[in-house]
Formats: C-alpha cells, structure tokens, sequence
C-alpha cells in the first residue's frame, strides 16, 4: 500500500489544486491510501485587550470547507482520504504526521510569493520541503 499525506490549508483553490494532483497519481486508486491534513496554526494574541490563544478556539472536530472540497475530488478519484486535524506549527505538524502515519509522499500546495515576501511571512512549503525526509510533491494553483 503507497500512502500519501495530503496536507490542505484553509485556501479552497490550493486545497483543489493538491487534491487533483493526488487524483492523478498513476497507479491503482485502490493500492493508494491518502491521509488528508489540516492543520490549525498555534497562534497567541490580544482582542480588546483579552489575551486570546489558538488554545481557546481550536476544535479538532471543525475542518474548514476547503476539506471537504479536496475530499470530493479525492473520493471522485476513488482515493477515498481518512481526515485528520492538527493544531501547531504547519510545517511541524506535516512532517511529524508524515512520520506518524509512515507517509511514502506528502502532497502540498504553493502559492507564488516573493523572496521579500518569503523573508517576512515564512512559507510552509519551502519548511516543508527542507525538513522532510521523503518524497515531497508540490503542486500550484
């Protein structure tokens, strides 16, 4: 059995994006367990003038719609995904449920951004990239 991490963000068009490409993989649709990510960002801050913490709102049980619409596309392929929902750092929690799940590739999708844009907001895909120890696939939207 090949597995694939499918990590999806809260973005429908990324989430579509990397769900085709998983759809697409060669192979038996039945030989191909897909394992489908999101990941709710740790975050700390105030709101007037209340400390509020990711902690605070997480739900493990609430997936953003731009599951639902890489699940359809994947289910469509045959690649019926199993869900899962993290709560972290993106690129932390993609690589450690990769390992947990003994992923043989993780999907993930990018957008364009510039260097400078890269240096101020980071880029999940490129921490991904550089910290995996398997196949990684990047597909664009």
């Amino acid at each position: 059995m090949y597995r694939v991490l499918v990590a999806v963000d809260s973005n429908e068009e990324r989430a579509e994006a990397v769900a085709r490409a998983v759809a697409d993989l060669p192979g038996d649709p039945g030989s191909v367990e897909t394992v489908l990510l999101n990941v709710f960002e740790d975050f700390q801050g105030t709101d007037e003038g209340r400390q509020v913490s990711s902690d605070d709102i997480y739900d493990p049980e609430e997936f953003p719609e731009s599951v639902d619409a890489a699940s359809e596309i994947l289910a469509g392929a045959g690649r019926d995904p199993e869900h899962r929902r993290e709560h972290g750092d993106p690129a932390e929690r993609i690589t450690e449920a990769a390992d947990e799940v003994d992923a043989d590739l993780i999907a993930i999708s990018g957008r364009k951004r510039s260097p400078a844009g890269k240096v101020l907001f980071g880029s999940v895909t490129q921490s991904v990239l550089l910290s995996a120890d398997r196949p990684v696939l990047v597909a664009m939207e």
